[in-house]
């Protein structure tokens, strides 16, 4: 039987050359290439830079007379976005996001770009003050780097801040299949933050059954996600009490989200300009982070589980088919046994909500199609979590140890400070409710 969405119910100053180019015209076709990342050792990924991209790294540069060398690889890759869903995806040096790019304002940078890819493709440098022959519009300001060529970018940073990159040729396709990744830019002098995580929103419209993205799907059954991977897959963020974290947030995708972390009221303290004054800095506890911008946040630590989430209820789900009727308050007895003439399998289920989907998933009783992932997943301390999509927990311990970014299990909460049942009677109290 096809599986369609229908069906599946409920379940730059320098000029731009090659390497031929620059060996003809004295340029860096000479230059030794950086050596390429290790990814065999996660820690010592993350230990690349400064800040801890979820699920990522950073990738490393050497030096070369006073540059700063970079060496990014586009090219096509299996991902997972969490057990259970694979993907034929593009990015770079071998995952989506590529790995991020850090660097100190002030530095010469000079990124080779290799394409592995079967298409011509560019960076641009979202958000980055450079000559305009650097800018990476492929036809406008630069000519496409072809399958098989090496480009180099060079420039000096003028700022600092986070910021991205990605295509500029084929732009929808390419980015719908994952190309992008992130370019942060320390200030000189370093500054005051304990912690500092970093990720990029995104979305894949991936088919039950299939896989590779549909990059003319921008909205509907879509995986959102945080670096390109879905709860639970997405790995928590961890603080000692007490420490100042930052979380950077860029957003790629095709819809703009609020991003909510509970338990603190954060300061917004910087977009794609980099750091603002103090001066600027505002209270809030959800921002909105609109299509191709960023917004970083800073708060105190506070000891807790505490979600970090978009706050579009459903892009913390997994796949789910909008076009499926809506079935809560619907009494579906008697018709159970004749869908399944039509579709074997098929459970009824949404009558008084949908709390049970992640049960019946969880036990097998509804498997889903071939590389789909159920619509809720994640267990906690209390029992089923039911997210998915763009969502993960931010743990606060009193006794991580500074630069310890091990996950510390689940939170104790102290005697007395957990909601605790006190009646199984729907009657309980004389609550006053509304007339009429």
């Amino acid at each position: 039987m096809k599986l369609t969405r229908r069906n599946l119910l409920l379940g730059a100053g320098a000029g731009l050359v090659t390497t031929t180019a620059a060996a003809q015209s004295g340029g860096h076709a000479g230059h030794a290439m950086p050596p390429a990342p290790d990814t065999t050792d996660e820690p010592a990924r993350h230990r690349a830079g400064k800040v801890r991209t979820l699920n990522g790294w950073s990738l490393p540069h050497r030096m070369n007379g006073g540059v700063k060398e970079f060496h990014l690889v586009a090219e096509e890759f299996e991902h997972e976005f969490a057990p259970g869903s694979k993907a034929i995806c593009w990015g770079y040096n071998g995952g989506t996001p590529g790995p991020t790019i850090e660097a100190v304002e002030g530095d010469r940078v000079r990124i080779f770009v290799t394409n592995r890819l079967k298409e011509a493709t560019t960076i641009h440098w979202h958000g980055l003050i450079l000559p305009s022959g650097m800018d990476g519009v492929g036809g406008l300001s630069q000519p496409k780097i072809q399958p098989g060529e090496t480009f180099a970018y060079e420039f000096t940073l003028k700022q600092h801040g986070t910021h991205m990159y990605h295509p500029h040729a084929d732009e929808m396709v390419q980015m719908a299949m994952g190309m992008m990744g992130l370019f942060i830019i320390h200030p000189r002098g370093g500054d005051t933050v304990d912690r500092d995580y970093a990720l990029l929103l995104h979305n894949f419209a991936l088919h039950p059954g299939t896989r590779r993205p549909d990059p003319a799907v921008m909205q509907d059954f879509d995986l959102w996600t945080f670096n390109s991977k879905v709860y639970p897959a997405i790995e928590p963020m961890v603080a000692r009490t007490g420490e100042r974290v930052r979380i950077r947030v860029g957003n790629l995708s095709m819809w703009n989200h609020p991003i909510h972390l509970h338990g603190v009221q954060f300061d917004v303290t910087g977009s794609d300009g980099g750091r603002w004054p103090a001066s600027r800095w505002r209270k809030e506890v959800t921002e909105i982070v609109g299509v191709g911008q960023m917004r970083d946040i800073e708060f105190d630590a506070i000891a807790g589980d505490w979600a970090f989430h978009c706050h579009m209820s459903h892009h913390t789900m997994g796949p789910m088919g909008h076009e499926i009727p809506n079935t809560l308050g619907v009494d579906q007895s008697g018709v159970e046994d004749k869908i399944r003439r039509m579709l074997p399998g098929y459970m009824a289920m949404g009558q008084h909500g949908m709390s049970e989907h992640q049960e019946h998933t969880d036990s097998g009783h509804m498997p889903g199609p071939e590389n789909t992932l159920a619509m809720m997943a994640g267990k906690g301390p209390f029992g089923n979590i039911e997210m998915g999509g763009m969502f993960t927990v931010m743990k606060v311990r009193d006794h991580q140890a500074p630069g310890d970014f091990s996950d510390p299990g689940w939170y104790v909460n102290p005697p007395g400070t957990v909601a605790r049942r006190v009646s199984t009677d729907p009657a309980f109290g004389a609550p006053p409710r509304r007339r009429g």
